[in-house]
């Protein structure tokens, strides 16, 4: 094969389909690419024929112009596929196999994968520790929002999901393990939701609302989500989520209303860098989600921090923000001795066991983030209805594997 389309980001505001190169198992120059990476052999890699592929908030930051991503990177980390070619150094996936493919890269062999940190692997982006696809300095790994796609490092990347029809019925599902499930849940483990907690998630897009289905599959009492975007709040509240309103204000008395007390035991930031001050017309405040949540989270508590920050940011509101320093109380979290988890979700912590919840039935994640299928070449309507604050978790699909497929 020749071609493939994909999705490329080409200014702020605009992305566009366009036919690039069909995939090989060599990472080649093009936007993005760290040089040391142009030319490195992938033996241990495969080819995908992609059957879901969605747009996360994460690529709204760059297609917002809030980082430094080059013009005619394509996008996507988020991919789930069917094997069509595999490399000479493979040995456990097969041509046939359907995958869900984490976003992290990683190798399997250094330090940090060998502990189970795959977010921070030492040796797939010369940068720094950790890469993904289709995202601005992760490597310059080509993004997955296309037609078909290469995954380096196949037989540690890769999650098999040994039944095919199996997975085929529960596609739309299943195309959410490659990051938001996991990095829901992994936001809401870290912030210690357990059974009988009670558990507060700022932010009410697919990522929230992820934590928030997450933090009922552990057993949490009571799950609030707020949100400034009264839709997305309703969709919270589809699936028995208790809803805060920003526009009225701090989410303390509202809480207070539920539980008696402005306090829970768990709190997740699933908004990140784009924070907006709470109240009606709220203007951008970066660290409002932070400062909120050390207010809200009980003495002893814990912090889960899934949403992105960034160490550098040309749309940020002042010269501190366009570097990623904010103004965050650390002083109350120390007082009331708050642990903090930030970073990359390392999605094979959790991605098989999420996948047996999935097929057995444990958890509608489709449905609690509100999955909307779109074929790919509706990509930019994806993208400009998602900014608008669409309460849909957009999924492309390539090649009609989801056609008449809905989340409901």
């Amino acid at each position: 094969m020749s071609g493939n389309r994909a999705v490329a980001y080409l200014k702020p505001g605009t992305v566009e389909v366009q036919t690039i190169d069909y995939p090989s198992l060599e990472l080649r120059d093009g936007p993005g690419v760290a040089p040391e990476n142009i030319g490195r052999t992938c033996r241990h890699g495969v080819i995908l024929k992609v059957l879901a592929t969605n747009i996360c908030g994460s690529d709204q930051h760059m297609v917002r112009g809030r980082t430094t991503a080059p013009e005619n990177l394509v996008l996507g980390h988020e991919i789930t596929g069917e094997v069509i070619e595999r490399g000479p150094d493979v040995e456990f996936t097969e041509v046939g196999d359907i995958v869900s493919v984490p976003f992290n890269i990683a190798c399997g062999r250094c330090r940090n994968c060998k502990e189970r940190k795959t977010g921070i692997c030492l040796h797939v982006n010369p940068a720094r520790p950790g890469a993904a696809y289709g995202y601005v300095d992760m490597g310059g790994w080509v993004g997955g929002q296309a037609e078909y796609a290469m995954v380096p490092y196949a037989d540690f990347n890769l999650l098999r999901f040994p039944d095919r029809e199996a997975a085929r019925e529960r596609l739309l599902d299943l195309a959410m393990l490659s990051d938001i499930f996991p990095t829901g849940f992994h936001g809401a483990v870290t912030a210690g939701a357990g059974v009988g907690s009670t558990v507060y998630v700022a932010g009410a897009g697919p990522v929230g609302l992820a934590a928030a289905a997450s933090a009922q599959l552990l057993g949490a009492a009571v799950v609030f989500v707020g949100d400034l975007n009264a839709e997305r709040l309703a969709q919270a509240r589809s699936f028995g989520c208790e809803t805060v309103d920003l526009t009225r204000g701090e989410p303390g008395e509202q809480i207070a209303e539920v539980l008696g007390e402005p306090e829970v035991d768990a709190a997740v930031d699933a908004v990140g860098f784009e924070a907006r001050a709470h109240g009606a017309d709220a203007e951008e405040a970066p660290a409002t989600v932070l400062n909120s949540l050390m207010g809200l989270a009980r003495a002893g508590g814990s912090i889960g921090v899934p949403g992105l920050y960034v160490t550098e940011d040309p749309g940020g509101i002042d010269a501190d923000a366009r570097t990623g320093s904010l103004k965050v109380r650390l002083g109350l979290g120390w007082a009331k001795s708050h642990s903090f988890t930030t970073g990359q979700c390392p999605v094979m912590t959790y991605h098989r066991q999420l996948s047996m919840a999935i097929l057995h039935d444990r958890v509608r994640i489709a449905r609690a983030v509100n999955a909307a299928v779109i074929p790919l070449e509706e990509a930019p309507r994806g993208y400009a209805e998602f900014d608008q604050g669409a309460s849909r978790k957009y999924v492309l699909d390539p090649h009609g594997a989801l056609n008449g497929v809905t989340a409901a």
